[in-house]
């Protein structure tokens, strides 16, 4: 089931942070999502546990939705959740009037560029020294059709 995170969700979101090496979204980053920012969290759960979750951020005026972040727990991977949480956060930005959804990945992330790629992505541009370790990043985007 996917649904809508709520602040009593932080502890098992910063949880599924710690499975990053770097670049991990803190408490704040949640709050700050979950109260007062133009974002949506999305959970993926089965019998109360949390197994993924998604941040989309919305710009106003703006038709382009950004997919700030997804995880899944490791546990839970190659299970199709991370497609169900793309795809659901896709419906919802196309919902808010968007018509474009970005993102930015790791360019030595082989199978998170491929599974986007899978799924309509298109590579945009490289941006050096993108994340905390120095790597660069691939933005990568999608029409929502």
């Amino acid at each position: 089931m996917i649904r809508r995170a709520v602040l009593e969700d932080i502890l098992s979101l910063l949880d599924l942070e710690q499975t990053f090496p770097g670049d991990r979204l803190e408490r704040s980053n949640f709050y700050y999502f979950l109260t007062k920012s133009k974002a949506d969290v999305w959970i993926a759960e089965e019998k109360k546990l949390v197994l993924g979750d998604a941040v989309v951020i919305y710009r106003k005026g703006s038709k382009r939705a950004r997919l700030y972040s997804i995880v899944v727990s490791p546990e839970a991977r190659g299970k199709g959740i991370g497609a169900k949480l793309l795809a659901h956060a896709e419906k919802a930005a196309k919902k808010r009037g968007c018509s474009l959804m970005g993102l930015e990945v790791r360019e030595d992330n082989k199978a998170a560029i491929a599974f986007y790629g899978s799924r309509g992505y298109e590579l945009v541009v490289r941006v050096e020294n993108y994340y905390q370790d120095g790597e660069a990043a691939l933005r990568m985007e999608t029409v929502l059709s």
